[in-house]
């Protein structure tokens, strides 16, 4: 049994002072508030918050921070760069860049992150003699790490659509491909949950699988959560349309994988219809405004999903930024540019979706501060430049993952006062872009 007494802690309510939170078996047990410090408790500053959850991340695409974004072009200019990052890619290196990438989002305030993970093979798409070598090098990463990890283990079998239909895979392509949905399924089915570990299930996008390959996908995810990337962008809407005579919801809703456990990542474009077939299916929407923006892909439907009760969670995405409040931040001023209006979420509903939604997408059951959830929670300064005068309640408004002082995973302290047992998260990441750079 540990406690952790917080000077104000947010919990499903409001934010309380002096809240003693007693934690058995990686689980809230016990919540008191207008408490004092004891002797046995571990002291956490500043406001408590529940653990940030990051549910759609792509670790490799790190490497493009501060190197793309300069030269204009657009998602598909961008695509190509990415690409050329997997040439360096392999076991350990894959491995090295995610232990940092993952270090710091610990840092930062994630608690949990889900990897939308396609590097699956080696060059020409030769399988390694282990099959899941760099779903394992994740892992491996995140245990060090200490994040709780998502493994969205992605099924990828075409090259993209035109209007001609789908396209083979290309030369970088043929490492993501598994060639067949039950060959995907097997190699899958090789992967074991664990104690800090979900293995889940992504449909890269409707260009990468054709309409038979997405039903049968569908048959073969079980219960695991599933992802897919959905109307990221306009082009992908039209070649769906030319080709199966529907909008990706749509399509996704034919082949049977629109509906409850399932995750739409930026579905930025989408119609009225598309927003009715998510309402009434019980699929969740994932934004990554960071990402939206900087990809100039556009503004998603945020307050036209949660109308119909669409949950929304959200994702870093490519890393070009690693900060769950600017995460948190841009969905609301996104809105804010769209409609002329402020306040068009609420701060819990803002809270909401960059915590408790995101673990529910994730599979996990946490994200509050609640009697019986997993003991993930993060402590963040009131007295910095940037929080100094900004109200308890209001703390997602001020700070940036540069005010996370204390990071608790499973009731365990994972960063301590900002330090993080691996070292110092600014020389851990360097170690890991050097791995990656000096690779051959």
């Amino acid at each position: 049994m540990t406690t952790y007494w917080c000077e104000h802690a947010q919990l499903p309510d409001k934010v309380h002072r002096g809240v003693r939170l007693t934690v058995v078996d990686g689980r809230f047990s016990e919540i008191a508030t207008d408490t004092k410090p004891r002797d046995a408790d571990v002291r956490l500053g500043g406001v408590v918050l529940p653990g940030f959850a990051n549910a759609h991340s792509h670790a490799f695409h790190r490497m493009l921070r501060g190197r793309t974004h300069g030269d204009g072009g657009n998602f598909w200019t961008w695509r190509e760069q990415m690409y050329a990052v997997t040439a360096r890619l392999d076991p350990d290196t894959y491995f090295a860049l995610a232990r940092g990438v993952f270090t710091e989002m610990v840092a930062s305030g994630y608690t949990v992150v889900g990897e939308f993970h396609y590097l699956h093979h080696g060059p020409g798409g030769k399988p390694y003699d282990d099959p899941n070598a760099m779903g394992s090098a994740l892992v491996a990463a995140a245990e060090e790490a200490g994040i709780r990890l998502t493994l969205l283990d992605t099924c990828y079998l075409s090259g993209g659509l035109d209007s001609a239909g789908h396209l083979p895979l290309d030369e970088v392509q043929t490492r993501f491909s598994d060639g067949s949905v039950q060959a995907w399924a097997e190699r899958v089915d090789a992967l074991q949950d664990s104690a800090m570990v979900r293995i889940g299930a992504a449909a890269h996008s409707v260009r990468a699988l054709t309409g038979e390959q997405l039903a049968e996908f569908a048959t073969v995810v079980g219960d695991r959560p599933v992802h897919a990337h959905v109307s990221e962008q306009m082009g992908e809407n039209l070649t769906t349309q030319l080709v199966y005579g529907a909008s990706p919801v749509e399509h996704l809703t034919d082949a049977g994988l629109l509906g409850e456990g399932f995750t739409a990542v930026h579905a930025t474009h989408l119609s009225d219809v598309d927003l009715d077939l998510m309402g009434r299916s019980g699929a969740g929407a994932c934004f990554c405004p960071t990402t939206e923006r900087d990809l100039a892909d556009g503004i998603g439907p945020g307050c036209e999903l949660a109308e119909r009760e669409v949950p929304i969670c959200l994702g870093s995405d490519q890393h070009a930024v690693i900060d769950p409040f600017e995460e948190i931040r841009g969905i609301e001023m996104h809105e804010r540019l769209k409609s002329h209006e402020r306040g068009r979420f609420g701060v819990a509903q803002l809270l909401e979706m960059g915590t408790s939604a995101g673990y529910r997408s994730l599979g996990w059951d946490g994200g509050r501060i609640a009697v019986g959830a997993l003991a993930d929670l993060v402590a963040v300064r009131i007295d910095s430049r940037r929080t100094g005068g900004v109200a308890p309640a209001q703390i997602i408004s001020g700070a940036t993952g540069a005010d996370v002082t204390d990071v608790v995973v499973g009731g365990r302290r994972i960063v301590s006062s900002g330090v993080h047992p691996l070292g110092p998260v600014d020389d851990v990441v360097a170690e890991a872009i050097v791995a990656v750079r000096s690779a051959p």
